[in-house]
């Protein structure tokens, strides 16, 4: 099945990234970039998504922010925070609002890992 996946991040690098890990993943999947908060949300607007990988430390609005936001619209979307910052407050912020926490450098085995349980709650919440 083809779902379409929503990555957030001001770093064009790790954007590039992560949609080469997906193409290996995922080839099936529809990838949607923006670089910041207020371009996701606009994004979101003008379609759902099914999942969703957001970027901490970003200008302007960071992505526990966003995530928050993105959760309103759509509760039960995977959505994943990305960072560096492997400080036990933002993991629990972000378990807190129901996302999951990976850490970068995002490898392609945890991204995997994430997208596998991301994948079986989607088909749970059509069944």
């Amino acid at each position: 099945m083809t779902y379409k996946l929503l990555i957030v991040d001001d770093s064009k690098l790790a954007r590039m990234a992560v949609a080469k890990a997906m193409k290996a993943l995922y080839p099936d999947w529809d990838r949607v970039e923006a670089s910041n908060a207020d371009e996701a949300l606009a994004l979101a607007k003008d379609g759902a998504f099914d999942v969703a990988l957001v970027d901490f430390n970003m200008p302007g609005r960071d992505g526990l922010q966003l995530a928050a936001d993105l959760k309103s619209h759509n509760p039960a979307m995977p959505l994943a925070l990305v960072s560096a910052n492997h400080q036990d407050e933002i993991v629990a912020r972000a378990k807190a609002i129901g996302a999951a926490f990976l850490a970068k450098p995002l490898s392609e085995q945890s991204l995997n890992e994430f997208l596998e349980e991301a994948v079986r709650q989607l088909k749970s919440a059509k069944s």
